[in-house]
């Protein structure tokens, strides 16, 4: 029982260190504005449409998106998913406003650079939030619910799809808010394409040289 009981705070405590490290990195893409992943690419659009902080906004969009999962399968929601809501937008937008203030008018090179920075940091936090298995976040389960409550088609295929919505609704929400066309790059550019296909090899990298020794270590 003991051993259970601490095998709990551990993957609660990488829950937590997983999704702080992930906020982080998002808001060095928004700093490198060069793309972000496409959920992010949703909510950059969402951010520059509603009047209300980041944060907040995350707060009750990934709210909603919960209660989408909740009544079609609630079999997804776990510790983790909560901490993920209340925690990400925040850190994201602190992170945000703190690098805007030490990294002023960046060049190319700088920016890209920190997106590098970024994706890394990324990768290595989401190894801790995924190999915890506490949860996934409100958007991962929604292809998830399709793929394998609905039976309406495989999980890549599927997430393919809503990335493509996500991408398509934060551009289209962009542009509504009085976003220039020549600013879409900076939240579905370069970036999000390399986010969307090349991050799984670096994440099983820090899965498994990294988070399941953590994970499995003392056992």
């Amino acid at each position: 029982m003991k051993n259970s009981r601490e095998n709990l705070t551990k993957r609660i405590a990488m829950s937590i260190f997983g999704v702080v490290i992930c906020a982080i990195s998002v808001g060095i893409f928004k700093i490198a504005a060069l793309g972000v992943d496409p959920f992010q690419s949703f909510m950059a659009g969402l951010d520059a449409l509603i009047p209300i902080s980041f944060g907040t906004l995350y707060v009750i969009t990934n709210a909603v998106l919960l209660l989408f999962a909740l009544i079609f399968d609630r079999h997804y929601i776990g510790i983790a998913t909560f901490i993920n809501l209340f925690l990400l937008g925040y850190i994201t937008q602190f992170t945000y406003e703190f690098l805007q203030k030490i990294i002023v008018d960046p060049s190319m090179i700088v920016r890209v650079i920190w997106f590098v920075v970024g994706v890394v940091i990324i990768c290595f936090g989401s190894a801790f939030y995924m190999t915890a298995d506490l949860g996934v976040s409100t958007y991962d389960a929604i292809a998830l619910i399709i793929c394998n409550t609905w039976k309406k088609g495989k999980f890549q295929y599927i997430r393919i799809i809503t990335d493509l919505v996500c991408v398509i609704l934060g551009v289209t929400l962009f542009l509504i808010s009085g976003g220039k066309v020549s600013a879409i790059p900076t939240i579905a550019g370069i970036g999000t394409i390399i986010t969307a296909f090349f991050m799984g090899p670096l994440i099983e990298f820090f899965n498994v040289h990294v988070a399941r020794p953590v994970l499995n270590k003392g056992k």
